[in-house]
């Protein structure tokens, strides 16, 4: 009998998945077998010879002293038991407190389940099929038991039935037995976590550090390219406007205007290369790149900057952007006289704060440029905090780790 053709994957899929948990169970079964032969064995042929309590309490422990020994291989065996027929990858130390009890207890205790659904699968499918069998019998003992079709379609029921709680046994041992060796057999969670912070910890340092590498490298090229030919074009529109006085008007206009074009597009490139990552930082320090930010800014600004021993470079690519952004805004939304910069380096913390006599009610929830300004700072593992009530003052702190 054919299955229709809609019926067919369902079917493919739920007999492949059977095979693949019985299968799983019994390798299970089998090297719990394996494991436990040897020594539930030793208690029996120590015990024929021994003659004092401390012998007897000897044979019967030993059985559980010997996979205490074999841990380690046990480990590896069931391991490979799970990549190999669930392609699930456990991983750790092969050698723990926890993996003995899945070897003592968790195993065995899948393992004897795996072997009853095995039998379950076994009686259920020569039940299901007793027609099959019936049908091998003499014709006569089937004339003689007239009412063996009856009969046969309960077993055939019974069997089916059999069959469906051996599928769900299956499929419930193997989560089980996956949850067990996940929480017994693979690394501590907590170790397990601090590991991957570690690793999300220095890729994230890795990440930042390339992005401060590629913001440098813009930076340069820049300044060594576009800027210089910019000059190099100014200087020239310069001397042409300075040596052809016998030109026209209009042509004269035209010259002046492409020199006032000139100085202004590399007045903005220069801030723009100062954003990115001003070269005095590189060669000087936060001292004097915060200095030449404070000069540029269009309200007065008083500096303070005490850090004896430099920062981590990126650390100090983050210091300045937060000044100098925190300084932008204060320019464009603060109506503030005055602004107050503080640089101080405490142990290995570097204390940022910005403070400005503006009329306040800055939120970092509604604003753009503070949402960059904390992002930044996190990226470095830096805290980010604002206090700036309706009428002022706002005082922006950003503290950052000297050395990631």
């Amino acid at each position: 009998m054919r299955l229709p053709t809609a019926l067919r994957p369902a079917f493919e899929r739920t007999l492949h998945r059977l095979r693949r948990d019985l299968g799983f169970g019994a390798v299970g079964a089998a090297v719990q077998f394996v494991a436990w032969a040897i020594p539930m064995s030793v208690p029996w042929l120590v015990y024929e010879d021994t003659t004092t309590l401390g012998e007897v309490m000897l044979a019967l422990t030993l059985p559980l002293a010997i996979p205490a020994v074999a841990t380690p291989v046990l480990t590896r065996v069931q391991r490979w038991r799970f990549e190999e027929l669930l392609g699930i990858e456990i991983t750790g130390p092969e050698r723990a407190p926890r993996q003995l009890w899945y070897h003592l207890l968790a195993g065995p205790a899948v393992a004897w389940g795996g072997v009853l659904a095995v039998v379950m699968a076994l009686v259920g499918f020569v039940a299901a099929t007793v027609y099959i069998w019936v049908w091998g019998v003499p014709l006569s003992w089937r004339l003689d038991h007239v009412g063996y079709s009856t009969q046969a379609a309960y077993v055939t029921a019974g069997g089916l039935i059999l069959l469906v709680l051996a599928y769900a046994l299956t499929g419930a041992l193997v989560r089980l037995d996956t949850r067990a060796a996940t929480a017994l057999l693979g690394p501590v969670p907590a170790r397990e976590l601090k590991r991957r912070v570690e690793d999300l910890t220095e890729s994230r340092a890795g990440a930042v550090d390339a992005g401060d590498a590629e913001r440098r490298r813009i930076e340069r090229d820049l300044h060594d390219g576009a800027q210089q030919r910019l000059v190099s074009m100014a200087v020239n529109l310069g001397l042409a406007k300075a040596t052809l006085t016998d030109l026209p008007d209009e042509a004269r206009q035209v010259i002046e205007e492409a020199h006032r074009e000139a100085k202004g597009a590399i007045e903005e490139l220069s801030s723009l290369v100062r954003g990115l990552h001003p070269a005095v930082l590189d060669e000087l320090g936060l001292d004097a790149a915060l200095s030449g930010i404070a000069a540029r800014a269009p309200l007065p600004v008083r500096l303070h900057v005490h850090v004896p021993e430099r920062a981590a470079p990126t650390v100090e690519a983050v210091a300045y952007f937060v000044v100098s952004e925190a300084l932008a805004n204060v320019a464009k939304h603060a109506r503030a006289q005055r602004a107050d910069i503080t640089v101080v380096r405490t142990g290995d913390t570097l204390r940022i704060v910005v403070a400005d006599d503006g009329e306040g009610g800055a939120d970092a929830a509604r604003g753009t440029g503070l949402t960059g300004l904390a992002k930044r700072a996190g990226s470095v593992d830096g805290t980010f905090g604002i206090s700036s009530p309706r009428g002022g003052p706002t005082v922006i702190t950003v503290e950052l780790p000297c050395v990631l």
